[in-house]
């Protein structure tokens, strides 16, 4: 007597999901192993060569709790200065904010950016 087989879950389109299943969970993984030996360099500050203008006097809107102000900055676009006004920055808890500030290298000036600190 032949055994009859369910024709609600045929064996082999389960052995070909299976097999399709591991091939794809093969390739994701050698691909995110790929990705994550991947090193991207931080890019160059821009040089400018022109000196930014004084600061802009700002008056800061009152305080709101659980921010601090940063200041606005010249922002160098499309070869001119630019004034970036500033904005509230959420409190980070344990740190202090180190504004961004222009640094004169050789004979340009770089944006180093403000951030948070311990």
């Amino acid at each position: 007597m032949k055994e009859k087989r369910s024709p609600r879950f045929p064996v082999q389109p389960l052995a070909r999901m299976a097999r399709r299943l591991a091939v794809t969970v093969a390739a994701a993984t050698l691909l995110g192993l790929g990705l994550a030996s991947c090193v991207v360099a931080p890019p160059r500050p821009e040089v400018v060569r022109v000196a930014p203008p004084p600061p802009q006097a700002e008056i800061p809107p009152p305080p709101r709790p659980g921010h601090v102000w940063v200041g606005g900055h010249w922002v160098w676009r499309n070869g001119a200065y630019i004034w970036e006004p500033g904005h509230w920055q959420p409190v980070r808890v344990g740190y202090y904010w180190v504004p961004g500030h222009w640094a004169q290298r050789g004979a340009g000036w770089v944006w180093i950016e403000g951030h948070w600190a311990r």
